[in-house]
């Protein structure tokens, strides 16, 4: 290969990082953003919930359809067609007036998402080969790890300079710089196998997906078993006594078993699959995915509750609290000459290892720290090491679970191991926001009864803090009649905020204890290796 080809490779990485970031970026952007969203808009909790998980609910449903399209009609081509969808929804998010097509829209930015996500990841796999191959990962995993700090502080500025709307309306801008960059230097890739794509095995994965995450996200408003608040629709109310949360979680396994059952009858006929079950008779892939789903379940959660509880609770404007996860990202990109400076000296799992130790240190490190009377400046070494971790872990393991994955497959192998993080990052988010509100609504109502209130103004105040995420603290602080109740509201947010934290660094732990199959795996592949030869 000669140097004009080498070179239009590597600017070809610049581009497609460029189009990761914006799908990270965006992701994390609106965390920040969201309270000003729930000012403007006057949305609720739920729906605070829903603006952050609609996209990543629709991006982890169709992971695995397009990893397998892109393998089939060209890579960078869906890739492309990825970006414009993303930047177009980006403008109705940006000029949406109401909460509900604000969701709408982060919907349909979900799909654009997952198009771009799986389909840069084949085409590094089907481009670079070897040491560069590594390097190009560790690119890949950094910028995810570097822009999902990035983003908060982008958001921040441009929510406090010029509005919330503007987090979505820079997507605009970046997109067309993707657009040409990705069409001038990265050459077009597909599988050799013209396969038919599995139809009722894309139906299937998200008929799994979807119920899942909306049965985490409205259990707390629709109740976990029996109606709590009836749904309706227009003049159609729910007319069951039993919660549609329950029906939703029994839709989601039966239509896993379905999916797993119906691939596994159409790979035994020859036929392709969404899924290529025959990856996982590769250890290392095999292995690598349980991984990343159960490490993705608390490596972004503090990123969910953090600016909620720095905004309403210790009084941070959203460019303020986008400077203190500064310290998040430049942990990252620190981590990434770590791991450029380990690259063939240590174990890709070992780093990955220390990277979730890190992770881990940092997440309960700021759990800790949190509290109503809580100061800004212990959170930063706290936030430097968890970002440090995430920078670690997010390439390395990436690397680890597709290193043995052919080439041909590479689209569908991405789309899996993306599926995996992105399963994890759904569940989690949506356990994470359920942890956070209940804890909160839970201990302001215990506070309140001790100090006597009322149960109809304790439901009240309750509501009305858990419903705006916590933004009507600052209207119960402004009224002397009502000061105490922010005091109590205050600790309960704060409470919520550590309980979240806490529960991210179980999932971490969770997530450390899982990479020692992975370890295990790769030991038996060396070994076998040297055998070999």
């Amino acid at each position: 290969m000669n140097t004009t080809q080498a070179g239009r490779r590597w600017a070809g990485l610049v581009f497609i990082s460029i189009a990761v970031s914006l799908i990270i970026v965006d992701s994390t952007i609106v965390n920040v953003a969201v309270p000003s969203i729930v000012e403007e808009l006057k949305i609720s909790s739920t729906e605070v919930q829903w603006v952050q998980e609609a996209y990543t609910l629709v991006f982890a449903s169709f992971l695995l359809v397009f990893g397998s399209l892109a393998d089939r009609f060209g890579r960078r081509r869906l890739m492309l067609l990825g970006v414009i969808i993303f930047a177009g929804a980006s403008i109705a998010a940006a000029t949406a007036p109401t909460g509900g097509l604000l969701i709408l829209s982060r919907l349909v930015q979900g799909v654009g998402g997952a198009m771009i996500l799986p389909t840069t990841l084949s085409i590094i796999n089907a481009t670079f080969r070897g040491r560069e191959r590594g390097i190009a990962f560790a690119v890949w995993g950094s910028t995810i790890g570097g822009m999902a700090a990035v983003g908060p502080l982008l958001g921040g500025w441009l929510t406090t300079a010029f509005s919330w709307r503007w987090a979505f309306g820079i997507n605009i801008p970046l997109g067309v710089i993707i657009v040409i960059g990705v069409a001038l230097t990265v050459a077009e890739s597909r599988s050799d196998r013209a396969e038919r794509i599995d139809g009722i095995g894309a139906l299937l994965s998200v008929l799994t997906m979807a119920p899942l995450v909306f049965g985490l996200i409205e259990g707390r408003t629709y109740g976990w078993w029996t109606v709590a608040t009836a749904p309706s629709i227009g003049d159609w109310t729910w007319p069951l006594s039993i919660s549609p949360v329950p029906i939703a979680f029994a839709v989601a396994a039966v239509a896993l078993v379905a999916f797993i059952a119906w691939g596994l009858r159409r790979q035994r006929h020859g036929r392709s699959t969404l899924l290529a079950f025959d990856l996982f008779r590769i250890t290392s892939f095999r292995n690598g995915n349980i991984a990343a789903a159960v490490v993705s379940l608390g490596e972004f959660g503090i990123i969910l509750a953090l600016p909620l509880w720095l905004q309403f609770v210790v009084g941070f404007d959203a460019l303020q609290t986008g400077l203190l996860l500064l310290a998040l990202a430049i942990g990252s990109f620190v981590a990434s000459g770590v791991a450029g400076a380990l690259s063939g000296k240590v174990a890709p799992v070992w780093i990955v290892r220390g990277g979730l130790l890190a992770e881990i240190i940092g997440v309960a490190g700021v759990a800790f720290t949190i509290g109503p009377d809580a100061v800004w400046g212990p959170l930063i070494p706290f936030l430097f090491v968890y970002g440090l971790g995430v920078g670690l872990a997010t390439a390395q393991l990436t690397g680890v679970v597709l290193a043995d994955v052919p080439p041909s497959a590479s689209g569908q192998a991405s789309g899996t191991q993306s599926t995996s993080r992105q399963l994890g990052a759904a569940l989690g988010v949506a356990i994470l926001g359920t942890v956070l509100f209940s804890t909160t609504a839970g201990v302001l109502a215990s506070t309140l009864d001790e100090r006597g209130i009322p149960a109809a103004e304790r439901d009240q105040v309750v509501s009305q803090v858990v419903d705006s995420a916590g933004a009507a603290i600052a209207g119960l602080d402004a009224s002397p009649a009502t000061r105490d109740l922010a005091i109590n509201a205050r600790a309960a947010f704060s409470d919520g905020t550590k309980a979240a934290a806490f529960t991210a660094a179980a999932f971490l732990t969770l997530g450390l204890a899982s990479t020692l199959t992975l370890g295990a795996a790769a030991r038996r592949r060396e070994d076998s290796e040297t055998r070999s030869i």
